[in-house]
């Protein structure tokens, strides 16, 4: 069986629909599998089982990247085509089943959605990422065994949804520093190479006896195996914090500028948290991405490290 894959740019999108792909391979076992996607989130299929090709949609003027992805397409014929994309020339290619997503303003997480694409919105399939050996001995190289490590993701795709890195020093502090929820443990931090300077004041503050420094420095499924490898994270509304849920460790997203109701951590191990402000008193009417501000300020440490606590508490109850 043959399936062409077409899923999102961004990492946090794509991490979500890798579920609808884990269902698929689930009732297909040993189904050849092409993936298309955008550069930032290519990484996350390269252990897909069955893997044949994945087709890096670098953006083209005139959307061009959607004619070379049909011309790279046509030539066989598909048992499936999934585009999550809905891209107009998918429609062309050969196929005995097309499933696509449509634009919808239908409430609800985006990983439900998702699921509608193939009639699953009833039980939505949890996302799901893929990794081999050689990630997890990467992964235990980065993060060795020791005390527990508190995962950070002090990074976001637009600087307004970034807490502030004082609040996030804070919090470690509270959450690993005597009497914390994880006294003595460590903390790992993540985020891209380009989202280092961002980062600075946050890695300063980390004393370098407990610090794990990883921003930049794995690729993403190398980032995915070291956060099995962590006991709680916390983190901006970003694709690391849907990676982190989707390892299943207990995963607390800080919202502000955006809506957790559609894209909240996914997950009974997983919770939101936001300052007492709701989204549309937050969000403002003019808001500019490239040039605002964070917007997060409003949510305390406090607030956070409860949050954190009362997760932590709820997780550990369902696990015993």
């Amino acid at each position: 069986m043959k399936i062409l894959f077409v899923t999102s740019t961004r990492v946090g999108d794509a991490v979500l629909s890798t579920g609808l792909l884990d269902h698929v391979l689930a009732r297909h076992p040993g189904a050849r599998v092409t993936v298309a996607c955008g550069p930032a989130a290519a990484g996350l299929f390269e252990a897909v089982p069955g893997l044949e090709r994945i087709i890096v949609l670098d953006k083209m003027l005139g959307s061009l990247h959607w004619v070379r992805m049909w011309s790279l397409c046509i030539g066989r014929f598909w048992d499936m085509v999934l585009d999550l994309r809905n891209a107009p020339l998918s429609y062309l290619l050969a196929a005995q089943r097309h499933h696509h997503m449509h634009r919808t303003r239908e409430p609800g997480h985006r990983v439900v959605q998702l699921a509608r694409v193939l009639g699953l919105s009833e039980n939505p399939p949890s996302p799901h990422i893929w990794i081999n050996g050689q990630h997890a001995e990467i992964a235990e190289g980065m993060i060795p065994e020791g005390t527990p490590v508190l995962a950070l993701g002090p990074t976001a795709n637009w600087l307004a949804k970034t807490w502030p890195a004082e609040h996030f020093a804070q919090l470690a502090d509270r959450l690993t520093g005597e009497g914390g929820l994880l006294a003595g443990g460590r903390v790992a931090l993540f985020g891209r190479a380009d989202e280092r300077p961002g980062a600075l004041a946050l890695i300063e503050a980390i004393p370098e006896e407990r610090r794990l420094d990883l921003i930049g420095r794995a690729g993403l499924l190398e980032v995915f195996a070291c956060m099995k490898r962590c006991a709680l994270y916390v983190g901006n509304d970003s694709g690391l914090m849907h990676m982190a849920a989707a390892s299943g460790i207990p995963t607390l997203g800080l919202f502000g500028p955006s809506e957790e109701e559609n894209y909240g951590p996914w997950g009974t191990h997983c919770e939101a948290v936001r300052a007492d402000k709701s989204y549309v008193d937050i969000f403002p009417k003019d808001f500019d991405h490239r040039n605002s501000g964070t917007l997060m300020a409003a949510l305390s440490v406090e607030r956070a490290a409860d949050a954190a606590a009362e997760l932590w508490r709820r997780t550990g109850e369902a696990a015993s």
